[in-house]
């Protein structure tokens, strides 16, 4: 195996695995899991020529330093381009394709601008809708296409020598379009964290990393590609859209590609519950997912014990399921659990709204799921407002230092010096160099118990609540919510308010006529009163779509915020809400 840690590169390790190893198959893009044959396979001798080709192509029209926009599905080609990138020393900048919207165009726009990109790597089912693109937005640069399978060079080609500290690639965070930032993730980033999640998160010899997630976003570009491929290992992939149309085909990907490490968000696990049908399930075999991980939004105690429950008859087994924590500012990964069961905290909810973590004393309140123990990070909780640390078991602002932290945004130093360059206050031998993450949760026995977003945490009638526990159980207790999402959001009734009106805005699985519409909202009025003793000031309920979300899946609250308070939604149904300047009008008899 390779010396992830000694290395000083990723090319170093890339090259070794295509001289020692070039036969193994590196890569499967599998269009149909249910049929394994329509695999296409990649080995790393196959991968190393095709980068050395895309190598030769991109350094005809750039220079070493220049930066590369990836916008590619999750195909070989999308392989070939990064590696490429890396052998060229251009920086690639995954990004996801501009579609039809125009959201999403400005927002690669945006990512395109603020990289300053010299070059566009697509693909030719793309071809024609990139060039497009590029013209309408006046971007004069090439538009390429990556070779899987070139021809051979006429001329020896020495790929780029970078230094462990050199930028490696770009990765820019789901944030505003109009303010894009690109994390920067060195070489040195890059092969610690394969070796931290490597080790960390162990699979079996000859199983494979894979699943759906986009390339672009820092859960599949890290956990699904680049680190299964620097620690040796295959991967299989499938493109999100197949997994939102059938969740099972994930399920088969990891069975029939022997996967051991697959991850996804929970919103994930839900639709395999409500989505894969119960009498296909033991046709499965899932008990050689041995990584079974859960990420990239706050994990449900209770969905990962009716995952491992309802998936008992295809081999899953309770400590299959490993919570994770990480984010695109520590390359991934921040903390994990593995090989045991989750651990699970009911807290007093009360106390925890009040920033700690205390026993329930009933049994009955918030539950916790632990995302483990740091790796290769310092861990701190920490007063948001004041900067210090707090003691364990409260509730204060994650704070993280070393190296798997990266360099900063790029090009912009003010925000880099307020997230990355902090110290903490009345510690006058702190050297500083914390990354402030912007989530909140706490530390007990050295693991990390998430809580939420900072700039999602919501002030209701002077508590502290965190909208998706709200948004889960409603999900929970509602049938005609199950496989959808929803935005609970807090809206100020006027410029003084300082306590924040509580809004529901979520999604319905299928149209229903008025008198069912307003059941559903008195019932989940009752829900929301009952579990968490508080009154929703507004429902709307909308149609499957309708609540926004990030290219990776994550709930726009914010974005969910303006609209309602714009009156920018079409709700199916809605009270409380005024739409283009007229409330939308529901008797008070049907209320409830």
């Amino acid at each position: 195996m390779a010396d992830l840690t000694g290395a000083s590169n990723v090319v170093e390790i890339f090259t070794e695995h295509a001289r020692t190893r070039g036969d193994y198959r590196a890569v499967a893009i599998v269009p149909d899991p249910s049929d394994p044959s329509t695999a296409q396979w990649v080995t790393y001798d196959q991968l190393d020529r095709a980068a050395r080709s895309c190598a030769v192509d991109l350094l005809r029209s750039c220079r070493s330093g220049d930066r590369a926009l990836l916008l590619l599905p999750n195909s070989a080609e999308f392989v070939v381009a990064i590696l490429g990138c890396f052998y060229a020393g251009l920086v690639p900048v995954p990004s996801s394709m501009p579609g039809r919207y125009k959201q999403d165009q400005r927002r690669v726009s945006g990512i395109a601008r603020d990289a300053e990109i010299g070059v566009v790597l697509t693909g030719p089912d793309d071809l024609n809708d990139v060039l497009t693109w590029a013209e309408t937005e006046d971007l004069d640069v090439p538009v390429l296409i990556p070779d899987v399978d070139p021809e051979p060079l006429t001329e020896p080609f020495t790929p780029h020598a970078a230094h462990p500290h050199d930028l490696a690639l770009l990765q820019y965070t789901s944030g505003s379009t109009s303010d894009p930032k690109g994390v920067q993730v060195t070489q040195r980033n890059l092969l610690l964290n394969a070796h931290a999640i490597d080790t960390y998160l162990p699979v079996r010899e000859g199983q494979r990393y894979g699943g759906w997630i986009p390339n672009y976003h820092d859960m599949g570009l890290m956990g699904h590609i680049l680190t299964p491929l620097l620690a040796g290992r295959g991967i299989a992939l499938m493109t999100p859209a197949a997994f939102l149309r059938r969740p099972r085909a994930w399920l088969e990907l990891v069975d029939h590609f022997d996967i051991g490490l697959s991850a996804a968000p929970n919103f994930a696990y839900e639709l395999c519950l409500t989505r894969v049908p119960e009498d296909s399930i033991a046709d499965l075999d899932l008990s050689r997912w041995t990584q079974t991980i859960s990420g990239s939004e706050p994990v449900k105690a209770s969905v990962l014990a009716e995952f491992a429950e309802r998936f008992a008859p295809a081999g899953i087994r309770p400590e299959q399921l490993t919570p994770c924590y990480g984010m695109a500012e520590t390359t991934l990964m921040i903390s994990t659990t593995s090989g045991r069961v989750p651990r699970v905290l009911t807290v007093d909810s009360g106390a925890l709204e009040a920033g700690h973590v205390e026993p329930a004393a009933d049994g009955a309140g918030r539950t916790l799921v632990s995302c483990g123990e740091p790796r290769h990070l310092e861990a701190r909780i920490v007063d948001p407002a004041t900067g210090e640390a707090l003691p364990e078991g409260s509730v204060g602002e994650i704070w993280l230092r070393g190296e798997l932290v990266v360099g900063g945004y790029w090009r912009n130093p003010a925000a880099t010096e307020a997230t990355f360059g902090n110290r903490v206050a009345g510690e006058p031998g702190d050297a500083g160099g914390w990354l402030r993450t912007g989530d909140l949760g706490a530390l007990l026995d050295g693991e990390i118990y998430v809580t939420g977003r900072i700039k999602e945490m919501m002030i209701v009638r002077g508590r502290n609540i965190y909208p998706h526990d709200i948004e889960h159980e409603l999900r929970r207790q509602h049938e005609e919510l199950r496989d959808t999402v929803g935005s609970v959001v807090s809206v100020a009734s006027g410029a003084d308010d300082t306590d924040g009106r509580l809004v529901v805005i979520h999604e319905v699985r299928r149209r229903a006529q008025n008198e069912e519409l307003v059941r559903l909202a008195a019932s989940m009025r009752a829900t929301v009163a009952r579990e968490f003793g508080l009154r929703a000031d507004a429902v709307l309920l909308m149609r499957r779509g309708a609540v926004r979300r990030t290219t990776s899946g994550k709930i726009q609250r914010g974005t969910m915020r303006t609209l309602y308070a714009n009156g920018e939604l079409e709700p199916l149904w809605a009270d409380g809400y005024t739409a283009a300047g007229k409330p939308v009008a529901i008797p008070a008899g049907d209320r409830g």
